[in-house]
């Protein structure tokens, strides 16, 4: 049995500052994980990773992470992508966590 498929957006890393970022659906990064582009179709994601994949001397490690859709906008589904939407996790002042 064939899964469902699940929602997804693209997400790697700032290459100069080490931020997680997001590609958005008019093709830049945002920080904000509310406003990345959503592929709705395993075909839809594909384009998008190639996409976002494009700009190898802005953003590394791209890859696609599930989401799910809350109050239209994408969330993260898993728990390492929660931690990665709110910066490095040893210390509460830093990363985005000590901006918030």
């Amino acid at each position: 049995m064939a899964r469902d498929f699940i929602p997804k957006i693209a997400t790697g890393n700032d290459l100069l500052e080490g931020d997680v970022v997001y590609f958005t659906e008019s093709g830049d990064w945002t920080r904000d994980h509310g406003d990345a582009a959503v592929a709705g179709t395993e075909e839809q994601a594909q384009a998008l990773l190639s996409r976002a994949s494009g700009f190898p001397q802005q953003v590394v490690g791209v890859y696609l992470a599930e989401a799910r859709i809350v109050n239209g906008r994408p969330a993260p589904v898993h728990f390492r992508e929660v931690f990665r939407t709110r910066g490095p996790s040893n210390y509460p002042h830093h990363g985005r966590q000590a901006r918030a």
